[in-house]
């Protein structure tokens, strides 16, 4: 009975606003009114997009909304040996790898310029954040990475950084045709053009890139003379956010106001529970649990060092403005810069692609076709593909 008690008050404790009204929030007409974005005249940075705080906060705000938040969840369908069924505690840096993925996903297929709304019952959007369900079927679950991590020694339930969850990303996008993208993962801080060229270039056609660039940028706290570099990023059109957090928490950053960068929190247990077409009323309401309109605020300086930076290119001409832009306007604000870009790599360069992963045991995996699974959301698109990496990291922080 005490136990029962205990995990209902935890429950009503992991309200959706937990990760957002600290200190800092101030009450407003009877009801809290987070201060996301600063009362003042300066601008405001978003995956790409510039705007004015005070000019155009509903409008940022709109913009937060619009990506797929993802969060802790309880009562699924039990995991791994352990039988977990809540990844409170353990999943964050998984559910910012989610976030990163589903941003991705909805550039590439619906537009930066698009919005979410309530309402939105959009075939499109609906095969997106289906994906990110807690269910095995689903392409990229908190079962399915957790799973693609045990095969490579990665408990289920263990601390995985910005760099594991790039490679299972990377992995994951190879079983789902529809979305028609690949991953590149830039190992030792260095982005091998070959490599990429080899992985997107089809002939004379282009398969849409996400490139993660993982980075280890101090010790234990960020070194300073990379953050005009890291705001540079986030001005990017082809900018995807970075994965990475502060110490003992994983945190998604879409963006950055003067010195403080903009995050969405995974830090808030949400039911599970299905979107599916968005035709009940438990749908719908399961559907709002994936947006969250206030970003929080964490100054640079408190970032931890690890991180992974995030682009996304969806035709090889944004491929190459996004190289000129990182020569002539990221690598060139820091020294030593953010990280290298080579042409090829060294001859006695171990890399991710030497490395055969094993077949993944135990998962159920969706037909490819979408047949099952995603039948009613909608047909097959093309198809993707990359390859698979083990990951070589050093753990920074633990991030929970």
């Amino acid at each position: 009975m005490l136990v029962g008690l205990y995990a209902h008050i935890s429950r009503t404790m992991d309200s959706v606003f937990e990760a957002y009204l600290g200190s800092e929030s101030v009450l407003v007409g009877g009801s809290f009114e987070p201060e996301d974005i600063p009362k003042k005249n300066t601008e405001v940075f978003v995956l790409g997009k510039t705007y004015n705080a005070i000019q155009e906060l509903d409008l940022i705000r709109r913009d937060i909304q619009s990506r797929l938040w993802c969060t802790y969840r309880h009562s699924f369908v039990p995991l791994g040996e352990v039988q977990l069924t809540t990844d409170r505690g353990w999943g964050c840096m998984l559910r910012c790898g989610q976030m990163v993925l589903a941003q991705a996903l909805i550039d590439l297929h619906l537009g930066r310029d698009w919005f979410w709304t309530p309402e939105c019952r959009d075939a499109t959007y609906l095969k997106i954040v289906n994906r990110f369900e807690d269910a095995r079927k689903s392409y990229y679950s908190l079962h399915q990475i957790a799973l693609m991590g045990e095969s490579q020694n990665k408990a289920v339930g263990e601390w995985l950084g910005p760099n594991t969850v790039a490679q299972i990303l990377k992995k994951l996008v190879c079983f789902d045709d529809w979305c028609s993208l690949v991953i590149h993962v830039a190992m030792d801080s260095t982005v091998v053009l070959d490599d990429i060229y080899s992985l997107s270039q089809d002939g004379e056609s282009w398969k849409p890139l996400l490139l993660i660039i993982p980075l280890r940028l101090g010790i234990t706290d960020i070194n300073p003379i990379y953050v005009p570099a890291l705001k540079r990023c986030f001005e990017l059109e082809s900018s995807c956010g970075m994965i990475g957090g502060r110490p003992n928490q994983a945190l998604y950053f879409v963006g950055y106001v003067d010195d403080e960068v903009l995050y969405l929190d995974p830090h808030t247990t949400q039911r599970t529970g299905a979107v599916g077409q968005k035709t009940t009323t438990a749908e719908q309401e399961l559907d709002e649990t994936y947006h969250q309109k206030y970003a929080a605020r964490l100054n640079f300086s408190a970032m931890d060092p690890s991180l992974a930076v995030c682009f996304i290119c969806k035709t090889q001409s944004s491929f190459e403005l996004l190289l000129k832009q990182l020569r002539e306007e990221v690598l060139t604000l820091s020294s030593p810069a953010l990280f290298e870009i080579s042409k090829s790599r060294a001859v006695d360069w171990d890399t991710t692609e030497d490395i055969e992963w094993p077949t993944m045991p135990d998962i159920d995996w969706p037909a490819s076709s979408d047949s099952e699974s995603f039948a009613v959301v909608g047909e097959s698109g093309a198809s993707g593909s990359g390859g698979a990496g083990k990951p070589s990291e050093s753990k920074p922080s633990a991030v929970i």
